[in-house]
């Protein structure tokens, strides 16, 4: 049987994915209209700003890291914030939300292999099948949604390229955590690496010139509120969500939660743009389910050998 504890961690992943099912699309919106640089630097300094007024509401100081915690930080900082979010927004420009959706669905093996290769974590038949299920079941919904997205534009794989890096970097993001997870807790973690990752991003921005008047001028409503989306909900309270759910029950169970992201957005679409869902997705959805539960379930302990 699940415990409380494990019941309440899944459904704060599931409304992680939620919300993260619709960052693609308000990421792909943004890239149509702002310089992907920008965009990455006022995501994460609106996510900065709303980390540091809930810590203040909630009377929470930030703890002063040792030296060798900065160090951690600033790996997470680099490739959860700084790199991920430039390979995101640079990568929307030459691929559709569909077809980067389709490409982050790989996360959970890459988490689960990484976590089976670097840290021998024990996996188990059960655990290898959920993941390869939650691969074919967002393949298929997503797919099934928009079955032009396999015909790429002659420059796509630079897009391709570039989302797939997106894997990585959350790769990185996801298992570096764990000590830090523990010692620091998750809203400490993801807070600094949230704020070391926004003086990157910054500093690069400013670098390059990309920061002006106009350009911040351009910025209006409806891009403000894709930026609320995407910094506030998107990366502040999911990314302490999202670390959470790691610390209590791992990278790769909490991994393959991801897989839900298409599905969420298929969900979303049938209810508020009133697109229609098609059996196809529907068998996705439910392969999904599976394959979560089968990576979830306990493994069964080892029979010591006979002699």
């Amino acid at each position: 049987m699940t415990s409380s504890p494990d019941r309440s961690t899944y459904l704060k992943l599931t409304a992680v994915t939620m919300i993260w099912g619709g960052t693609f699309v308000a990421g792909r919106y943004l890239a149509a209209d702002l310089d992907p640089l920008l965009a990455a630097t006022l995501r994460f300094l609106s996510a900065s700003v709303a980390l540091l007024l809930f810590m203040a509401c909630a009377r929470v100081r930030l703890t002063r890291p040792d030296a060798r915690q900065w160090v951690r930080l600033a790996v997470l900082g680099f490739f959860g914030i700084f790199f991920y979010n430039l390979c995101f927004f640079y990568g929307l420009h030459y691929i559709n939300a569909s077809r980067a959706s389709l490409i982050v669905a790989l996360n959970p093996a890459v988490i689960g292999v990484a976590s089976w290769w670097l840290f021998k974590e024990r996996l188990g038949a059960a655990k290898w099948l959920g993941i390869a299920l939650c691969l074919v079941g967002a393949g298929t919904v997503i797919v099934s949604r928009n079955p032009q997205l396999l015909q790429a534009a002659a420059n796509a794989w630079v897009g391709d390229v570039l989302i797939f890096g997106c894997v990585v970097g959350w790769g990185v993001y996801s298992l570096c955590s764990r000590e830090l997870n523990q010692s620091l807790g998750a809203l400490q973690t993801v807070t600094w690496s949230i704020l070391l990752g926004t003086v990157m991003l910054t500093a690069t921005t400013l670098i390059s010139g990309r920061i002006s008047l106009n350009a911040l001028a351009a910025v209006h409503w409806p891009q403000l509120f894709s930026l609320l989306y995407l910094g506030v909900l998107g990366s502040a309270l999911a990314y302490i969500g999202w670390y959470d759910g790691i610390r209590r029950i791992g990278a790769t169970r909490a991994g393959v939660f991801i897989a839900l992201n298409p599905l969420t957005a298929v969900i979303c679409g049938a209810a508020l743009l009133d697109e229609r869902l098609t059996l196809p997705m529907l068998l996705g959805g439910a392969v999904i389910l599976l394959g979560i539960y089968l990576c979830n379930k306990p493994l069964a302990p080892s029979r010591p050998m006979g002699i």
